[in-house]
């Protein structure tokens, strides 16, 4: 593994996100003096709140796995998990509600879920269930350590025995065709193969390896932390700052000081300097070409992700069908992926994921009231509408959406609304996410392990890259891993993540800190 050259005392983490977070954590764990610079007032980046009228609304992803990954790099500082947070696991895990009045529980314990299956759908999908489990768990198996958490230098990595145990699992197939093989109800298909969103693209041209992501919310688990997503980057900033770090509220970086070859400080906006042996930079990416004066060279164009539409509701009632993940299907499935990754419009017959976080800490809303979050996933600005057509676009379409989940069974949704707050790729822009689009680089092929953007800077002997945009992509437990690898590149210690952790525990007890016991 490529290492930074020379000196690493101080490193500066740029963004507070999650990323950076893992980031400060392993890097203190390491003995290195870490300041982190944040242009918020507040740690999370994607991930951040919204006070409004009592409510306290979660503005990014909504859906928490593999909590073990957020316990090791607390871990790093002789922290925990279990001492920071508390962690409800959610069973069900999601509710799937489909057009034809249909309702399944997906249940990531695996009697619950097949008895579940047997009843929605008979015998023989239950047992097509047991066996897609097990290979979904066989699928985790190969691909964790030797493609998600690992940093690459070349695509000759890929060539290992495990790449054959991928091949032979079907991994270079397509999503869709491989889960045809254990399931052949339509509706259980969509059940397992809707993530392909998170990686850009319809399960029809997603390789069935990206069914590495319904392995973790179907199987490893899907958990709720008290006090709401936020509480996630909330607990890794406090515990950082325990452990030494500095951070740098309400501060953005304008300007990256360097010579012979090394970032030496970087500017702020106010005008400090801040001197540095080292600097992590976890932003979108268009910020970090900013700030490197440079995008790298790529023989293609870097395709992005299909953007959403969030609708954030305080609601003066609530409606008992919702689960706290509540998916909510429209008839068509192959068309909406057609209009949102290739046609470029809004879904006619949209497919939402419902949360309900109140289902599990009232206290995010006023006495008696609730909170309800709308994703709907929509092209990107360069795909679909541009940033200033979603000005007007995004009020009609807001509208279209509470129409359509009252006629699925919201009654009175509309008038129910105390609070809100709607999210569009106009405020995706405004936060300055290349194409509109909070999803990062989609996850064809050509932007996967190796291929996707490096997290060393080619030309700077002491910049590396965390975050979405580069090693190993989009979602909650690989922005934690993206810190961890961009932490290795400083310091040359990469330990392996655990590939199975006990749900709702921590793998490393809280413990009392030291200066010592950091540096160790």
């Amino acid at each position: 593994m490529k290492t930074v050259k020379g000196p690493t005392d101080h490193v500066v983490v740029v963004g507070a996100g999650l990323s950076g977070l893992a980031a400060a954590l392993h890097l203190l764990g390491a003995g290195r003096r870490v300041t982190v610079v944040e242009r918020a007032a507040v740690p999370g980046g994607r991930a951040g709140v919204l006070e409004r009228g009592g409510y306290r609304v979660d503005t990014g992803p909504t859906v928490l796995t593999m909590p073990h990954l957020a316990d090791e790099a607390l871990a790093a500082v002789g922290d925990s998990l279990a001492a920071r947070l508390e962690l409800t696991g959610l069973h069900p895990a999601y509710r799937a509600q489909f057009a034809d009045g249909s309702r399944l529980d997906v249940h990531t314990a695996a009697e619950a879920m097949e008895t579940e299956v047997r009843r929605f759908a008979g015998a023989r999908e239950a047992a097509g269930y047991r066996r897609l489990r097990t290979w979904l768990t066989d699928l985790y198996t190969a691909q964790m350590r030797r493609f998600i958490d690992t940093n690459f230098d070349s695509p000759f990595q890929l060539l290992h025995p495990d790449l054959a145990r991928l091949a032979a699992l079907g991994g270079f197939g397509r999503l869709d065709t491989r889960i045809g093989r254990f399931l052949t109800d339509e509706r259980l298909r969509r059940v397992f193969s809707f993530q392909s969103l998170y990686v850009g693209l319809p399960p029809a041209r997603t390789l069935a390896a990206y069914a590495v992501i319904a392995y973790m919310d179907t199987v490893a688990g899907v958990y709720f932390p008290s006090g709401g997503m936020h509480a996630l980057p909330r607990a890794m900033a406090d515990s950082a700052a325990g452990a030494g770090a500095v951070f740098r509220w309400n501060t953005t970086v304008t300007r990256l000081e360097r010579a012979l070859g090394r970032v030496t400080a970087v500017h702020t906006a106010d005008g400090e300097r801040i001197g540095c042996d080292a600097v992590v930079l976890t932003p979108d990416l268009p910020v970090v070409h900013q700030l490197l004066g440079r995008a790298p060279w790529r023989a293609l164009p870097l395709r992005h992700a299909p953007s959403a539409v969030v609708l954030h509701l305080g609601t003066d009632r609530t409606w008992d069908q919702l689960a706290h993940h509540t998916l909510s299907f429209g008839a068509a499935w192959r068309n909406t992926f057609r209009e949102i990754t290739r046609g470029g419009a809004v879904m006619s017959d949209p497919s939402l994921l419902i949360t309900r976080p109140t289902a599990h800490d009232p206290s995010l809303a006023p006495p008696g009231r609730h909170l309800h979050h709308v994703l709907a996933p929509c092209p990107n600005t360069d795909t679909g509408p541009g940033a200033r057509q979603w000005e007007d676009l995004g009020p009609r379409y807001r509208d279209r959406l509470i129409a359509e989940l009252e006629r699925r069974g919201l009654d009175g949704l509309g008038a129910a609304i105390e609070e809100e707050s709607v999210v569009t790729p106009a405020d995706w822009t405004r936060h300055r996410h290349a194409a509109g689009t909070p999803f990062s680089a989609a996850h064809t092929f050509a932007q996967t392990g190796p291929f996707r953007p490096r997290n060393l800077v080619r030309g700077l002997d002491n910049a590396v890259l965390a975050g979405c945009g580069t090693t190993p992509g989009v979602g909650i437990p690989t922005v934690l891993i993206s810190g961890k690898l961009a932490a290795a590149r400083i310091t040359g210690i990469h330990r392996r993540s655990p590939l199975f952790a006990a749900a709702g525990t921590a793998a490393v007890p809280a413990r009392p800190r030291t200066a010592q016991g950091a540096a160790s």
